[in-house]
């Protein structure tokens, strides 16, 4: 969410005609993030985040906005995008896509305890379900074909240790994609990108409560496996060293099967599915590093991170079979 594509008051101003959300109190660009514009904008008639897509194209951007709508439609919280005077949910501005969507309440959680998790998994369980007549289809833009297509280019930036890892896992992931028990797994639309400051809890006085998710502007469908799997990677994992939490990996997953058991190849993939969610924000970290786009505001993610998480879910799962 960095500031790509600047946006004046009066420029503001033309564009909030196509709409009926009152008066600009005020409008201010949003510093994190790395791949769209974000500003939060407050008028007379409410508080609203307002998206610039750098990326996604006026044909890409229904499934998002509508997925968002269906979503909220029923009960789960996420930004509901606002409609404009000719009841569409996004418009064009300064020559790119772009909506204005709600503002949940709350603040991300980025040091969570087992409590958070337990509220994130039954949630992401329940918009797993809710998506499941949602009748809009887009895959998930960042999986194995993203991958296979994007290491060749980030490839020479590489070490020889971390060249060799990076191929050996993506053979090892194809092959896992094209395997039958691939084809079995259960999917629909998924975030495939909740991370702690995709989150909002509102803290009441005695217990956490969710505020909602948001950024859904990775979603695709896919594999509810993966997008548990994506979460865990960052819910429950230590940040020095990249290994799991047991106490918040287990409040997560029984959060979240209290809603949508795992079938049982769910259950034997598991680590797979670790590792492709390892892989993935790897090799899209290490392409937003070592291939930057020029913003305002950019602050791009450390690749080390997945690159820690990703060889202790291979060691994980060495340790296991060795057993």
């Amino acid at each position: 969410m960095a500031v790509f594509t600047p946006v004046t008051d009066a420029e503001l101003g033309d564009w909030l005609q196509h709409y009926d959300l009152g008066d600009v109190v005020e409008f201010r660009g949003i510093h994190s993030g790395i791949e769209n514009s974000n500003f939060f904008l407050t008028t007379t008639h409410g508080q609203y985040v307002l998206t610039i897509f750098e990326k996604l194209t006026a044909t890409q951007l229904p499934f998002y906005l509508d997925l968002m709508r269906h979503l909220a439609s029923h009960r789960v919280p996420v930004p509901d995008p606002m409609p404009r005077r000719d009841g569409s949910l996004f418009g064009m501005l300064k020559g790119k896509p772009a909506a204005i969507v709600t503002k949940l309440e709350g603040a991300p959680e980025l040091a969570p305890t087992p409590a958070h998790c337990i509220e994130v998994g039954q949630m992401l369980a329940r918009m797993h379900l809710a998506g499941r007549d949602f009748a809009r289809h887009q895959p998930n833009l960042r999986s194995l074909s993203w991958w296979q297509e994007n290491v060749p280019a980030i490839a020479s930036f590489l070490t020889d240790s971390q060249r060799a890892l990076i191929e050996t896992e993506l053979a090892h992931q194809a092959a896992f994609f094209a395997s039958a028990d691939y084809a079995t797994l259960p999917e629909g639309p998924c975030h495939c990108d909740l991370f702690r400051d995709n989150v909002l809890f509102a803290h009441g006085r005695q217990h956490v409560r969710l505020g909602g998710f948001f950024d859904f502007y990775f979603a695709g469908v896919d594999k509810w496996l993966f997008d548990v799997a994506v979460t865990v990677n960052d819910w429950c994992t230590d940040l020095e060293t990249g290994a799991l939490d047991p106490a918040r990996v287990d409040a997560l997953l029984r959060a979240y099967q209290t809603v949508r058991p795992f079938t049982p190849a769910e259950d034997c993939h598991w680590n797979d599915m670790l590792r492709a969610g390892a892989m993935r924000f790897w090799v899209s970290r290490l392409y937003d590093f070592h291939r930057p786009r020029e913003a305002e505001l950019l602050k791009p993610h450390d690749p080390g991170h997945f690159e820690r998480i990703l060889r202790e879910r291979i060691h994980a799962a060495s340790s296991h079979a060795q057993r």
